[in-house]
């Protein structure tokens, strides 16, 4: 059960609400940088607030969906239980052995 648009809308959200400098920042950016990229301000918002989110899980050794179920999870047994569920979802769309998968990811099966 990978996270839905919508618990990562709600973890950008988050996100953000705990961060107060960068959504002062994402909220002041200079509108000609979108038009240059031909987006709109709006897009242009959109994709600096997702590329704050994927470096700040990668910082935390994080994929960007573990760190949206870790903003959503309503307990850590919580978030701990759906981040297996999803990693064992992935193991099985790859093809592979769960325990070789847990291996090689780091995971307590």
């Amino acid at each position: 059960m990978a996270a839905s648009e919508q618990q990562h809308e709600q973890a950008l959200n988050r996100f953000l609400d705990e961060r107060p400098q960068l959504r002062h920042e994402l909220d002041n950016l200079n509108p000609l940088l979108a038009q240059a990229k031909g987006e709109t301000a709006a897009q242009f918002r959109d994709e600096r607030l997702h590329e704050a989110f994927e470096a700040e899980a990668e910082r935390l050794g994080l994929f960007a969906w573990e760190l949206t179920l870790q903003l959503t999870a309503a307990t850590p047994e919580d978030y701990e239980t759906q981040r297996l569920e999803v990693h064992r979802e992935v193991a099985e769309m790859a093809g592979m052995d769960w325990l070789e998968y847990c291996e090689l990811y780091g995971l307590t099966p």
